[in-house]
């Protein structure tokens, strides 16, 4: 099997624009691949191993790079139960660009993360979102469940 890296970097690209666009961003592709990073990296902390394997097994292989990278799967996982605290995370794995990427808002937080969600749909199936869902703490899944029927 060949690779086809320029496929890849191609197919990546236009995603970041859709996904720009998608959360009111404009053209703004390098806060988006912020953001889109924070998230993943984020529910990668949360969820179980297994669930994060099924989970990437369905992304096109640009996520899948993206979803990987800097992962240590040995690390103890952070206690979140609640969407404060997965903002916190989301921001914690954002650095020092969160400041200005989620304009110290709770709600432009919350609403990157379920749009986010809501993009991801395009690759991920229903049954795996909902299996995703279903392992998180109660006050978690409303991020997920509430843009996944649609």
């Amino acid at each position: 099997m060949a690779l086809n890296f320029n496929q890849y970097a191609s197919e990546g690209n236009k995603f970041l624009k859709e996904y720009a666009k998608q959360m009111n961003l404009g053209d703004n592709t390098d806060k988006a691949g912020r953001i889109l990073t924070s998230v993943l990296y984020a529910l990668r902390d949360i969820i179980p191993i297994q669930e994060s394997c099924q989970f990437m097994a369905q992304l096109p292989m640009f996520l899948k790079g993206v979803y990987v990278h800097g992962w240590s799967v040995g690390k103890k996982k952070p206690k979140i139960k609640r969407m404060p605290e997965f903002i916190d995370l989301v921001r914690k794995h954002d650095g020092a660009a969160a400041i200005n990427d989620f304009e110290y808002s709770e709600e432009v937080a919350e609403q990157y993360i379920k749009t986010t969600f809501i993009f991801l749909r395009k690759y991920v199936s229903l049954g795996e979102l909902e299996d995703i869902r279903d392992s998180l703490p109660k006050d978690l899944k409303d991020m997920i469940y509430s843009n996944i029927m649609f």
